[in-house]
């Protein structure tokens, strides 16, 4: 038998969702650019040069409020796997990108991170539809269900 077809009985595992693969995957790479402008913030916060309208001095505060928005963006890259993560995941898109008030840069880095952020949701959704159609029209390669 062909190596890249099942022979009879073998268990096909399931594929992962590419939804939840690419939205995931997507918010992990937030988590550090998050972290980076935090430390930019923290780095910028005695001068005049690459700071926004919203200053912050305390280096406590920009570390918590920097610490706190990658941990709930870590936390959501694991809740992935359900319309409401996606939905929660959406909404963080919005502190992500008003990081630029602190920092102007992240205006337009962030905003890069929420075009990514809506084309792995749409990509994504495209990839597991079209996978659908491919194991509905050949069932002796589609994923065996338990």
């Amino acid at each position: 038998m062909s190596k890249d077809r099942p022979a009879p009985g073998d268990r096909i595992k399931p594929k992962k969702s590419a939804l939840v693969q690419f939205t995931s995957t997507t918010l992990m790479l937030e988590v550090f650019l998050v972290l980076f402008a935090t430390l930019a913030v923290w780095g910028l916060r005695d001068s005049e040069f690459g700071r926004g309208p919203l200053r912050l001095e305390s280096g406590p505060v920009i570390w918590t409020l920097g610490g706190v928005l990658a941990v709930v963006l870590l936390v959501l890259s694991r809740a992935q796997g359900s319309q409401a993560g996606r939905a929660a995941g959406t909404v963080a898109q919005v502190p992500v990108l008003a990081m630029g008030l602190l920092v102007p840069m992240m205006f337009l880095v962030g905003g890069v991170f929420v075009v990514l952020w809506f084309y792995a949701l749409r990509l994504g959704a495209r990839v597991d539809r079209e996978r659908a159609e491919y194991d509905a029209a050949h069932p002796e390669t589609a994923p065996n269900t338990p």
